[in-house]
């Protein structure tokens, strides 16, 4: 099969790497785009603080967002056409970039904690209702 645009789902986490090396070894022989997406973290999750403070986290947390994907577009050697920051349900978002940005491959990871445990489960609403390629990636230790 030959891509022409990959779509990677990634965290601010150190495993995003690893995915982003896994798009770029399948892009690069095909000299395919490479998009980034990731869900914006929400204050409301860590914190039960006053509403206005809330702003003031959700601003860092975005800001924090932004550097990482930052990085990993710097890291890796590799052009990335796109980063998307998205809010709500991730698997939607997705569908809705793929049909957009005429995606043909999604690449998530699959762990056993956190963001990975959600992003798994966005995975499976993204295999069920998918018109693209989905390719999990194991993101186990080691």
């Amino acid at each position: 099969m030959s891509y022409s645009h990959l779509l990677v789902s990634v965290a601010v986490s150190p495993e995003s790497h690893r995915l982003v090396a896994k798009a770029v070894s399948i892009a690069r022989p095909l000299n395919a785009r490479i998009s980034l997406i990731t869900l914006a973290a929400e204050p409301e999750m860590y914190n039960q603080l006053a509403a206005p403070m809330l702003e003031d986290i959700r601003d860092l947390l975005q800001e924090e967002t932004k550097r990482f994907l930052a990085e990993l577009v710097e890291s890796a050697d590799y052009p990335i056409e796109n980063t998307f920051i998205a809010t709500g349900e991730l698997s939607q978002q997705i569908l809705d970039l793929c049909a957009r940005r005429r995606v043909d491959l999604v690449i998530c990871g699959n762990h056993n904690q956190s963001f990975f445990s959600r992003a798994a489960c966005s995975a499976k609403a993204i295999v069920s209702a998918s018109q693209v390629d989905v390719l999990l990636v194991p993101l186990g230790n080691g």
